[in-house]
């Protein structure tokens, strides 16, 4: 019988919460923690928190200013060790996703907010695509290859 490593070829978890600043931190353990099944050394993993903590951060600030709605969360590890992470909302979306992405770039100049989200996210992943339109949400997904 083949052991549960050999068969692996594609694992996902999605989870849905409500976009309160407080579900950040779950948000990245619960990722951290599905990751975890790939063996990450602790600085990969620590990449990831910061990605979906960022992720979340601007979906609750920017993507529903501070309003309700939810995010939903989707996760991929594969066997290959490509680990996968969707944050997606339905809220205000990003008219020009191309400024949005600059660095120091902001939406909310008036909060303690630097408009470095993206910036990080692409700084500890090692692929960031963000899809989005005005009035129907944002997803953004990063990659990262563990174990490389």
């Amino acid at each position: 019988m083949e052991n549960r490593e050999n068969r692996m070829e594609q694992e996902s978890m999605t989870l849905t919460m409500d976009s309160l600043s407080k579900n950040e931190e779950f948000a990245r353990v619960a990722v951290a923690v599905f990751a975890s099944r790939l063996d990450p050394t602790l600085e990969e993993l620590d990449d990831i928190k910061t990605a979906v903590s960022e992720a979340v951060t601007n979906a609750v600030i920017h993507g529903y200013q501070n309003g309700e709605g939810t995010i939903e969360i989707c996760a991929r590890a594969q066997a290959d060790g490509l680990f996968t992470v969707t944050v997606k909302d339905t809220g205000i979306g990003i008219a020009d996703i191309k400024k949005a992405m600059e660095p120091m770039f902001t939406t909310a100049p008036e909060g303690e907010r630097s408009g470095m989200g993206f910036s990080f996210m692409e700084a500890f992943m090692d692929q960031v695509e963000v899809v989005s339109a005005p009035g129907k949400g944002t997803a953004v997904t990063m990659k990262k290859k563990i174990g490389r």
